[in-house]
């Protein structure tokens, strides 16, 4: 599987964000049920590409978009974060995340520490993050604890109140 990450251009954005909100959303769906609730609100992903130093790639193979990630690139210090990273709905668990992750490191190999987040429920973000991409669970966002940058996350009826695990990965030199 040959797969390239490019910057997403302006006149494909409203459907990356759509293909975005769409993962994320089955995602949340196969966990707690049908919601009419919106998992990753549109302003939450212009928030990240309004940040200094974004970076929205689109993952491609053979043509089409198969996926993409936010990153927030901080050429000062190489604490980068992963604001977010998707696999299109339907070709999930093909290893396209992966190489999206992959891809992402090879393009910025300057990086010291990248960080990222994901909900305590999204058993499959867990693993992904810990076992495949190899960061480490290092906070627990939760009403004990709360993340000083988020106002926090929907509470999709669990009683989860937006919990959110941080992981970082130190990049070895």
């Amino acid at each position: 599987m040959e797969i390239t990450l490019r910057t997403v251009r302006t006149d494909e954005l409203a459907g990356y964000k759509r293909e975005m909100q769409r993962a994320f959303q089955l995602g949340a769906e196969a966990e707690y049920g049908e919601t009419d609730l919106p998992i990753l609100p549109e302003a939450d992903i212009d928030r990240s590409l309004g940040t200094k130093g974004a970076i929205a790639y689109a993952a491609v193979i053979d043509g089409n978009i198969v996926g993409g990630a936010i990153v927030v690139i901080d050429e000062q210090t190489h604490h980068n974060h992963l604001d977010f990273l998707f696999v299109k709905a339907g070709v999930q668990s093909r290893g396209i995340g992966q190489a999206i992750w992959s891809e992402i490191e090879r393009l910025h190999p300057e990086t010291k520490v990248w960080e990222t987040c994901t909900p305590y429920f999204e058993k499959r973000n867990i693993h992904f993050y810990i076992n495949r991409c190899g960061f480490h669970a290092v906070e627990f966002f939760n009403p004990m604890h709360p993340d000083p940058h988020e106002s926090g996350k929907p509470d999709m009826g669990s009683g989860d109140d937006g919990c959110m695990f941080r992981f970082e990965k130190v990049m070895k030199r």
